[in-house]
């Protein structure tokens, strides 16, 4: 069977703009297939990406795909992949009304994130309400914020954002586990475990003002940080098999390899889940290299 590509990547994040970009240089004929539904979108601006910092992860992503079609080895669509499918010499990827074949695919897809159902979380996301601590805690760094999720991981995430600033209150919403213990450690640290359930957060157009508590009470706050549960966008690669863990991502090799011969991740959608920007670019170099390697062979 004549193959239309040797690669294509399913998703236009850093991690997949990055996994193209270096096999179109490596001369490896590479067509990028992209939904457009980044899940941080509304964010106004990513941090610790070097040279990028401050840059909205819209424009960085406007920057990746400018780079990527100066070469004559790259394509790159709009489109939502319906199906990866094996093929007689490699797979079948839908996506549209089209389909192409290739000797290998690289997801790149990402995640999507469930909140708690607070009604106006969405308002403020990506502006006064964040989900990546690394990310965009140093610009509240000594301000009053909340921690909010429905998790048994609360108490780690509380440690980590005490970092930058100790004047936090995590808010379990009578969902999330804090042990006493972990409570008791937080407390040490003046961080305060707040039970109760939340009504909603409030805020105007500065941004983030408060927690608003199911009882009345509204908690002042000036931003939050707020831990979602990840679900992987794989429905379109159901057929393969694929192996997961048991957090749902991706199993991968040292080299983003998956469990499937032919088939490579890389990016939110692997183990640990995820991560800063720049790591899952990175992350998408390195499944470049195994796979230009790998094609050798």
């Amino acid at each position: 069977m004549s193959l239309d590509r040797e690669v294509v990547v399913v998703g236009a994040g850093p991690a997949g703009l990055s996994a193209a970009l270096n096999l179109v240089r490596a001369r490896r004929s590479t067509l990028v297939l992209d939904s457009n539904r980044p899940r941080n979108a509304a964010t106004f601006a990513s941090h610790g990406y070097v040279t990028r910092d401050g840059v909205s992860p819209l424009e960085l992503r406007r920057l990746g795909r400018e780079e990527l079609e100066a070469y004559p080895e790259s394509g790159f669509e709009k489109a939502m992949v319906t199906s990866v499918t094996r093929a007689e010499a490699g797979f079948v990827v839908s996506y549209g009304a089209s389909a192409v074949t290739t000797s290998t695919v690289v997801i790149a897809s990402g995640l999507t994130e469930r909140f708690p159902a607070l009604p106006s979380l969405r308002t403020f996301y990506g502006t006064s309400i964040h989900s990546c601590v690394e990310c965009d805690a140093y610009e509240y760094a000594d301000k009053p914020i909340a921690l909010i999720g429905e998790t048994d991981d609360l108490a780690e995430r509380a440690l980590l954002i005490s970092q930058w600033s100790r004047d936090l209150i995590v808010f379990t919403n009578g969902v999330g586990v804090v042990s006493a213990a972990d409570e008791a450690g937080l407390a040490e640290r003046g961080i305060r475990v707040d039970r109760r359930q939340i009504a909603d957060v409030s805020g105007d157009r500065t941004g983030l003002t408060g927690v608003a508590l199911a009882g009345g009470e509204t908690v002042p706050r000036v931003a939050a940080f707020v831990r979602p549960h990840y679900l992987p966008n794989l429905a379109y690669a159901a057929s393969l098999a694929l192996e997961f863990d048991a957090e749902g991502y991706l199993v991968v090799d040292e080299s983003g390899r998956t469990s499937v011969p032919g088939v490579y991740a890389a990016g939110d959608s692997t183990a640990p889940g995820p991560q800063q920007l720049i790591v899952a670019a990175g992350a998408g170099a390195k499944v470049a290299a195994a796979l230009n390697r790998d094609l050798l062979i």
